[in-house]
């Protein structure tokens, strides 16, 4: 929870430019000033002020416990179901598996919350474009939601955003896994803070990488205006959204926000993993 809230910034930031540019809502009148990671973070604090940094902070945190749990106590079910081989390796490709089907399961279960967390961090935006407030806190925004478009509407960009989780995970989870026990098997090193270390550095650069691409489609989804049926009126899927930005700003288009989301995921993933790995260890938990 608190890794969440002190890294929050960086992902206000990352959303703010995954939308910037949008072909889809250009065409609807909408214009968006370019700017760097630092210009928008600078401009957030400048033109809607410092705590806006935080604007979205608290279903974030929401999104983060529901999402984590879940995610860890499916991959280790998954391990054990899928089973290691006779020398005691988890072969990399069920670790492929297991850390995939982890994260989709998670995300799932929390896509609701970060459906309300994207909404609320494109608020000030659309303050100082002059439209009308779309939601007023964290309570008003999933009624808002479910009165709009039923507890169906909840789950809207899902479909991406399981997508992301699935690739994330197979960054975080299988190249930590497979990482660990590769230095472990193959190096001096022992079943230390050292290890972790390394194999969660590795983690968190494959992670930024391959979810990324996922994570654009998920936000402008996520972001766009909807029809009075609860449908939105800029991407008919996710499938539309991609080849609309690829075909409107070019394949780096999908790479906006990368920057800010490698500089969040990889102190989050270290921290996530050292405290982890010594948590079990108090407890009395073999290592991962």
């Amino acid at each position: 929870g608190c890794r969440a809230v002190v890294t929050f910034p960086l992902d206000l930031t990352k959303t703010r430019l995954q939308i910037q540019g949008e072909v889809a809502l250009r065409q609807h009148g909408s214009q968006t000033a370019y700017r760097g990671m630092l210009g928008t973070a600078l401009g957030i604090v400048r033109e809607e002020g410092p705590l806006k940094l935080w604007q979205g902070a608290t279903p974030a945190v929401y999104r983060h416990i529901v999402y984590s749990g879940v995610r860890m106590v499916a991959y280790e079910q998954l391990r054990d179901v899928l089973g290691r081989s006779e020398d005691d390796r988890f072969p990399l490709w069920k670790a492929a598996i297991g850390g995939m089907l982890a994260g989709a399961v998670g995300q799932f279960m929390a896509s609701p919350t970060d459906l309300v967390k994207v909404q609320m961090q494109m608020e000030g935006r659309r303050r100082l474009e002059g439209k009308p407030p779309r939601v007023h806190g964290v309570y008003h925004a999933f009624l808002k939601i479910v009165s709009e478009g039923g507890i169906r509407a909840l789950w809207a960009g899902w479909v991406p955003n399981v997508q992301r989780a699935a690739l994330v995970n197979l960054g975080d989870l299988t190249t930590y896994d497979t990482v660990k026990h590769f230095l472990l098997r193959n190096s001096s090193l022992q079943d230390t803070s050292l290890c972790h270390g390394l194999a969660s550095t590795c983690s968190g650069l494959v992670a930024a990488t391959m979810g990324t691409p996922a994570d654009v489609i998920k936000t402008r989804i996520m972001n766009q205006p909807r029809g009075p049926n609860g449908r939105g009126i800029l991407y008919k899927s996710s499938i539309d959204c991609l080849i609309q930005s690829v075909k409107g700003e070019g394949f780096i288009s999908l790479y906006k926000g990368f920057l800010p989301t490698w500089m969040r995921m990889a102190p989050w993933s270290m921290t996530f993993w050292l405290s982890f790995e010594q948590i079990r260890k108090t407890m009395g938990i073999s290592s991962f």
